[in-house]
């Protein structure tokens, strides 16, 4: 078979595991995507994560002076958040989407948001704690590796495990920003110890169950196999 086949059914536009804040994107999803003007397309959205990444960077980096700055790089963390349910949901509405292209583009961008986010932080964090920022970084993209080695190994993407997934943990991050401005980045050094190990033990539950079913998946194979 050839390797740039498309005959193959792709399966990474059907997101699996429902969120917190699933309800909320559904009902933007029907009030917004029919009102999104028709020059813009879906892969016009997509790219806008760079912009929002970018001006993260900006934002934070400008804090270190002036932490009210950190309520515009929130500002833009909404705005990658409201982008990104909607690229998606665009190309589907128009009949438009670049299904591959989108799995691929989309999650790649998504590390170099999660990427501008803490090298804004490490801006305005103590030096002493900037070290921690780097293994939250590991962590984080452990959760992103997770998911796409599930979705090779099941044929199911799985967006978010305990009711969390991406959003949720956006507004985290709009939630840390609030608390620096309001109490100043002394409390930020205190948490990092525990966003640390909370992440941590996170990650070894998500991976535990994941193997676990991708195990009863092979077992239930070999099952079959031996009936054959």
């Amino acid at each position: 078979m050839d390797i740039h086949s498309t005959d193959t059914q792709f399966t990474g536009d059907q997101k699996h595991g429902s969120s917190l804040m699933h309800p909320l994107e559904k009902w933007m999803v029907r009030i917004w995507v029919p009102r999104v003007p028709r020059y813009i397309e879906t892969y016009h959205l997509t790219w806008m994560t760079l912009l929002w990444s970018a001006l993260i960077v900006v934002f934070s980096y400008l804090a270190q002076d002036h932490i009210s700055w950190m309520w515009l790089t929130s500002l833009m963390i909404i705005a990658q958040y409201i982008t990104d349910v909607l690229d998606g949901a665009v190309g589907r509405h128009r009949n438009t989407g670049l299904i591959r292209w989108g799995y691929y583009m989309d999650h790649f961008l998504d590390y170099i948001f999660l990427g501008s986010i803490l090298i804004g932080y490490s801006f305005i964090a103590p030096v002493d704690f900037q070290f921690m920022l780097f293994f939250i970084l590991a962590i984080c993209s452990g959760f992103m590796v997770n998911s796409y080695l599930s979705f090779a190994a099941t044929g199911r993407f799985q967006v978010a495990y305990m009711k969390i997934g991406p959003s949720e943990i956006r507004m985290l991050f709009v939630l840390i920003n609030t608390l620096l401005i309001i109490f100043g980045k002394t409390y930020m050094a205190q948490a990092l110890p525990y966003a640390l190990a909370v992440s941590f033990v996170g990650l070894v539950i998500v991976v535990y169950r994941t193997q676990k079913e991708i195990w009863a998946m092979d077992m239930k194979q070999k099952a079959l196999d031996k009936k054959v």
